[in-house]
């Protein structure tokens, strides 16, 4: 029987995210952006948007743009579910605390990512769009959660459109081929977000590499210092008390 995947429990920070998401979403796009400005000034602060970020240093946009999405009830809803589906597992499976870190690091790196790849092109393209339109929503950092998936829980066999069964690994190069066709067909312009999804993979796979190493080498630098200051005790039992007890160090 293939091994299908089990939906996980509604909790820890993959609730809380989702929460903070929607409850933005209702506050911050149906209320103030529809029914108060009338405009997309919301998405002007607190999406990314990379003219900003990089000539008026407004720094907070590389969080900020991921707890904020479209318009569009479909948006969040592909999001959020994606973040429930594939976050919740991974937060048991590494902790609460690294799943956190993962998740931000992945989104923020996929902004970071984002703006150095439309600067490049507006190098070359002179296309001054791409430098004031803002980026908003979690895609980039669910990529990188995707990309974490695939390789955690490969082998396990999953639902593809609900209905075709999958190995996780192979429904995650398919999403990421996607973005990447999607991205050289219509490059930096195009309504969704794909150099910031794959900037996530990215991000994601440079922590998954390189982490583990910079993890080992801390507690191997750790040990060493830690030994150094041990002393072991020498046949203090016999000892006669009338000088400075025997240690190695």
């Amino acid at each position: 029987m293939p091994d299908f995947q089990i939906v996980m429990p509604f909790r820890g920070h993959v609730r809380r995210l989702v929460i903070a998401n929607v409850a933005i979403w209702i506050f911050g796009v149906l209320i103030l952006s529809n029914f108060v400005f009338h405009d997309d000034r919301i998405f002007q602060w607190f999406g990314f948007v990379p003219g900003r970020f990089f000539t008026e240093f407004w720094v907070w946009q590389p969080f900020t743009y991921m707890f904020f999405h479209a318009n569009n009830v479909f948006h969040i809803l592909f999001n959020m579910l994606m973040l429930w589906w594939v976050g919740a597992e991974l937060e048991t499976y590494w902790g609460s605390k690294y799943f956190l870190f993962y998740y931000l690091a992945c989104g923020i790196g996929a902004a970071l990512i984002y703006c150095l790849g439309v600067f490049v092109y507006y190098w070359f393209s002179n296309n001054v769009t791409v430098l004031v339109e803002p980026m908003i929503g979690a895609s980039g950092a669910i990529f990188g959660l995707l990309l974490a998936y695939g390789i955690i829980f490969g082998e396990r066999v999953i639902l593809f459109l609900m209905l075709f069964p999958m190995k996780a690994k192979y429904f995650v190069m398919i999403i990421g081929g996607v973005a990447l066709m999607n991205l050289l067909s219509q490059g930096p312009t195009s309504q969704v977000a794909d150099l910031a999804h794959l900037g996530g993979v990215i991000v994601g796979w440079v922590i998954l590499k390189i982490g583990p190493r910079i993890r080992d080498y801390l507690v191997r630098s750790r040990n060493r210092t830690n030994g150094r200051k041990l002393k072991l005790v020498v046949d203090n039992d016999r000892h006669d008390g009338r000088g400075p007890s025997r240690y190695w160090n």
